[in-house]
């Protein structure tokens, strides 16, 4: 399984031509020390939680005893390292990761997030780091395991997660019941498990392990394709902390696209079912 290389959009500048270099060598997140990184710890492979310290982890900093891992949390830990701080996790729900950004709980997000224009109004991004795409599950029994069209789909009661791409692509299907949206991507699951919606939208780059987990479930093989569904996984900080990312930037560009395979693979493996 491959995936793109990071390509999302180039950092902002950081201000005018003559300040940059000066305010990039003096840009520090946070107290400098420890980089407060915010996930929901609840997305896997980007992040999960777990109870076992290891070479993989970070502790989360609101949960005792509990430590985080994932594809972002590999990467945060990177990024970390290139700025000289230690990295811990934040565990909060995934919408509300930007105002954590802004009113100071956290220095940085890493955690499944793309950039939209919506937040970019609201933060600042780095470069992406992964590119995943969006692609619809159903069980092998359904009416609808067999539909290549958005037609096909008409009347299926279609789930994705709440405040992410997965739930607003659904508007894109006509004439289907676009469910509210689950909080968690394992709570989309289990409504697909218990027969609570007939389709989910979920990740192309983690459908073939949900697939070796629950061995009943198939992807649909669309000739419809959902318009903007690209999704990059870009790191963000808060405006004001936006000259921080050329730093960012760089440290992201030095993980070759072998690095990144090997990482995610990785995760793939260790996730929880």
């Amino acid at each position: 399984m491959m995936f793109l290389a990071g390509c999302g959009p180039a950092a902002q500048d950081a201000g005018q031509s003559g300040s940059t270099d000066a305010s990039a060598s003096a840009a520090q997140l946070g107290d400098g020390k420890t980089l407060r990184v915010g996930m929901e710890a609840a997305y896997a492979p980007y992040n999960w939680q777990v109870s076992e310290e290891s070479e993989y982890t970070i502790p989360i900093e609101n949960v005792s005893g509990a430590y985080a891992d994932g594809y972002d949390v590999q990467v945060a830990k990177m990024i970390a390292e290139g700025l000289g701080m230690e990295p811990v996790a934040v565990k909060l729900e995934f919408g509300s990761l930007i105002d954590a950004l802004n009113n100071g709980q956290i220095d940085i997000v890493c955690a499944g997030m793309s950039v939209t224009p919506e937040r970019e109004d609201a933060a600042a991004f780095s470069d992406s780091y992964v590119d995943d795409d969006i692609i619809m599950i159903c069980k092998n029994d359904s009416a609808y395991a067999g539909a290549t069209t958005f037609a096909e789909l008409a009347g299926a009661s279609i789930l994705g997660q709440a405040a992410t791409m997965y739930d607003d692509v659904i508007e894109q299907i006509p004439d289907v019941n676009h469910m509210t949206p689950a909080e968690t991507q394992p709570m989309v699951v289990e409504n697909l498990m218990n027969g609570t919606c007939d389709i989910i939208t979920y990740s192309m780059l983690s459908a073939p392990k949900l697939l070796e987990v629950y061995p009943e479930l198939v992807v649909l093989d669309m000739e419809d394709s959902f318009e903007d569904s690209l999704m990059p996984d870009n790191a963000a900080v808060a405006n004001e902390n936006k000259a921080v990312l050329d730093q960012i930037n760089e440290i992201i560009a030095g993980i070759d696209d072998e690095e990144r395979q090997d990482m995610w693979s990785a995760c793939m493996d260790r996730q929880p079912a």
